[in-house]
């Protein structure tokens, strides 16, 4: 066989795999679904202790607390995260504690914030890391023991937690 015959071979060869049509991506909803990702966002064993720990036999509740994350996070080593409780801040009425936990992260406990009458307001902001699609949640104690909460889903492009 002589180089010339390999050329036209190659290119021949090179043509017709250009030539073949695209596959199209399925519209139908079920080869849709098939293709994403079937495991559903259960809180894994890490968060549901981290939780455990800062709840004890309390039980939380929605309300006076807001928890500001976007929608969607192209890079999760980047989500700026804002949380607030509506609280007097007095010495017998103020925030306590406010911890910031991912139910998917390799360590769910992001952060802990403390507070005293003297802060004013419970308020903070700042970013985190994500690993992946996954629920925040923020749960705050207050002075007279009671335990607040509220949660957001984040929708992560890249996650930024590294591989686990």
């Amino acid at each position: 066989m002589d180089r010339r015959r390999v050329l036209a071979g190659a290119g021949a060869l090179a043509l017709a795999g250009a030539a073949r049509p695209a596959v199209a991506e399925p519209d139908h909803p079920a080869a849709a679904a098939a293709t994403a990702d079937p495991a559903p966002l259960v809180p894994t064993a890490h968060y549901q202790d981290a939780l455990a720990k800062i709840v004890g036999n309390g039980s939380p509740i929605e309300g006076r607390m807001t928890l500001e994350l976007p929608e969607d996070a192209e890079n999760g080593n980047i989500v700026p995260y804002k949380i607030g409780v509506e609280s007097p801040m007095t010495d017998a009425d103020h925030v306590a504690r406010i911890h910031l936990l991912s139910t998917q992260n390799p360590q769910p406990l992001v952060a802990t914030f403390r507070f005293t009458p003297l802060s004013g307001k419970a308020a903070v902001s700042g970013r985190m890391r994500l690993a992946k699609t996954q629920d925040v949640v923020a749960v705050a104690l207050t002075s007279d023991n009671t335990l607040l909460i509220a949660r957001t889903t984040v929708n992560v492009g890249i996650g930024g937690c590294g591989a686990e």
